[in-house]
């Protein structure tokens, strides 16, 4: 190859190079974002001022400001064009945190289930609307397989519009805890398998579906849900297929010996993931993740030391009834992909 050709291919590598923008993508359990009012059908009494855990403004604004400076840390130099939370409680507490805290300099907008969650806990989506335009919205709703059983959050599903002008579908869901025995256990594999059989619909449906799913699963990466019920694997397979489901959020550690988002008597459990279909593991697609592109983000403000098992632990909200005053139980996690303008 002569210079002259040689300085071309340079230029023209890196002008495709800059051309790629990043798309970034939120999961975060906030731990129980109660707003202090009695939400009226629903059982919120803990989060009641005169309830043992005292739950008041003061409290609740600070809640509110751990969350909104650590999602305007997580989007760095522009805000992450997707925040998908769980453990949210209503429309009041999204619209206090998108409206009246530091996030509304950031313009996010936001879609949320409304579940029949006896608490009243449900997911939501947060998302820059110049860069993802909703084109739909649905709340999947997962009856109990058995009476005995709670209903559980309804799964959200959203389809947007991204700046390739391809279509996104994501699915936000929380799966039932792992504390309610073998239901709960069967509950998340009937979730699991009615989240698998939309991304299946789906498949049938868009020319080249992009399927991107998010939240706590209360699921290892090798337990039945995940394994099983939705069929989804490490992306570290020879071959990936563009229909197939891929843990991307499987194998994750950060510093400090964090090898999980939530740490339970000393020990790190991997319950917060981030699902891709094949498709967005292609570099020649439009949209695609990055290489090494997803993470924990555990800077040093959500973490404190473990004073009983060593190392550290997520800044929670409550230990129980005492309240420790940080953000969240759960560590998020950050997934960076890019597309080619």
């Amino acid at each position: 190859m002569n210079r002259a050709l040689a300085t071309l291919v340079l230029v023209l590598g890196l002008t495709l190079a800059a051309s790629a923008e990043r798309f970034r993508v939120v999961e975060w359990n906030v731990e129980n974002l109660f707003d202090t009012c009695r939400d009226a059908g629903f059982d919120d009494r803990e989060f009641q001022p005169e309830a043992q855990r005292r739950w008041n403004a003061p409290r609740y604004w600070t809640k509110l400001r751990w969350l909104a400076r650590t999602l305007a840390t997580l989007g760095g130099d522009r805000p992450a064009e997707l925040v998908a939370l769980c453990e949210v409680e209503n429309d009041s507490v999204l619209a206090h945190l998108t409206r009246r805290s530091l996030l509304r300099r950031l313009g996010y907008a936001y879609v949320m289930t409304h579940s029949r969650d006896p608490r009243g806990i449900d997911v939501a989506l947060l998302y820059q609307p110049a860069r993802f335009r909703v084109l739909s919205t649905a709340s999947i709703r997962i009856a109990p397989p058995g009476r005995h059983l709670r209903p559980t959050r309804d799964v959200l599903h959203v389809a947007g519009l991204l700046p390739s002008l391809d279509t996104l579908d994501v699915f936000v869901c929380h799966l039932p805890s792992r504390s309610g025995g073998s239901g709960a256990a069967r509950y998340r594999m009937a979730v699991a398998r009615r989240l698998r059989a939309a991304a299946d619909s789906l498949e049938r449906v868009r020319s080249a579906a992009r399927i991107l799913m998010l939240g706590d699963f209360n699921t290892e990466p090798d337990e039945s849900p995940l394994r099983i019920g939705l069929r989804a694997m490490r992306p570290d397979v020879s071959s990936v297929g563009p229909a197939d489901l891929y843990i991307v959020s499987a194998d994750l550690t950060a510093r400090d010996g964090i090898r999980g988002t939530y740490r339970y008597q000393g020990r790190w459990n991997r319950l917060d993931h981030i699902l891709v279909n094949g498709r967005l593991l292609d570099s020649a697609q439009p949209l695609h993740l990055r290489p090494d592109g997803c993470r924990i983000a555990a800077p040093a403000f959500l973490t404190q030391p473990d004073a009983t098992n060593g190392g550290v632990k997520p800044f929670r909200t409550f230990l129980g009834p005492r309240y420790v005053g940080g953000p969240s139980d759960h560590l998020p996690l950050v997934a960076d992909f890019e597309w080619q303008q």
